[in-house]
């Protein structure tokens, strides 16, 4: 029996001009809408392009099927996270470990629970759009920016940047996921990532102990 052939995830085409940028954006927003409203198995693209308004024809210049548009939505919000990161990264350059812990800590957060329902939404359709390579791609640029940033800091680090990135940008996805799946409270998310801060901050210090004994 001849095997069913993968769905097409790539965008057909990038929109090189404003009003086709605006498009694309407007069906983007409108497919979290849909995504929220009606769940992963209700959403169309018929369902996104009238929320969009859009013709379907004009949402498939762009998006070949609902998994390639869904892709492309989570790559978004993705690649938004990882803005934040590599902006506080240059904004905190040359800082101490504590700034930087709390800068990375606030300004990570404050992306990722911007729009709760629309991650949490977005974590409901990563495994069925290839969400861990689109993240692991991420993941490779973010840890070079935080090691960049963290051998910037006042303070001489005693282990491996690169290492102690990773640590520090897995932990905050953690605490970050756990917070959008178990929706707590408003206090309860603040406690978390006032928990997180300390965690990130007393972690960044013992990779500078040595130097002090």
């Amino acid at each position: 029996m001849a095997k069913s052939p993968k769905p097409v995830l790539e965008p057909r085409k990038t929109p090189v001009q404003e009003r086709s940028n605006a498009s694309v954006q407007a069906i983007h927003e409108a497919a979290v809408q849909v995504l929220l409203s009606s769940g992963k198995e209700g959403l169309t693209t018929r369902k996104v392009a009238d929320r969009a308004g859009v013709s379907v024809g004009t949402l498939y210049q762009y998006f070949p099927n609902k998994s390639a548009l869904l892709q492309a939505v989570l790559r978004n919000h993705l690649e938004g996270v990882a803005r934040t990161i590599h902006a506080v990264c240059e904004q905190s350059r040359g800082a101490t470990l504590d700034e930087m812990a709390i800068a990375l800590v606030q300004e990570f957060m404050k992306a990722k629970l911007r729009h709760v329902e629309t991650s949490r939404a977005l974590y409901l359709v990563s495994d069925d759009v290839g969400g861990a390579e689109i993240a692991r791609r991420n993941g490779t640029r973010n840890v070079a920016a935080v090691a960049g940033l963290l051998e910037s800091a006042k303070e001489k680090l005693t282990e491996d940047p690169q290492v102690v990135a990773s640590i520090v940008l897995s932990t905050m996805a953690g605490v970050s996921r756990r917070m959008l799946d178990a929706r707590l409270r408003d206090e309860e998310m603040k406690a978390m990532q006032q928990g997180l801060v300390t965690m990130v901050r007393a972690y960044l210090q013992t990779c500078t102990a040595r130097i002090d004994q």
